[in-house]
């Protein structure tokens, strides 16, 4: 009996390890993947709002006497 839990508690520690380093990694890439798309929309959203300034101001300069 001894033996079988002996056993059992291994088998779980055991698993118990792998699922955390796999998730401490797996955490890792889902980070650096998130901030990836993250910076992408930034660089995207500059782009579009830098594209509008530059035409309200020229817009506005043509106005002014």
């Amino acid at each position: 009996m001894n033996t079988l839990m002996f056993n059992m508690m291994a088998f779980v520690a055991g698993v118990k390890d792998r699922f955390t380093n796999e998730e401490k990694g797996a955490t890792a890439v889902e980070y650096g993947i998130m901030v990836a798309l993250i910076a992408v929309a930034i660089i995207i959203a500059v782009g579009a709002l830098g594209t509008n300034l530059n035409e309200a101001f020229t817009t506005i300069n043509g106005k002014l006497p």
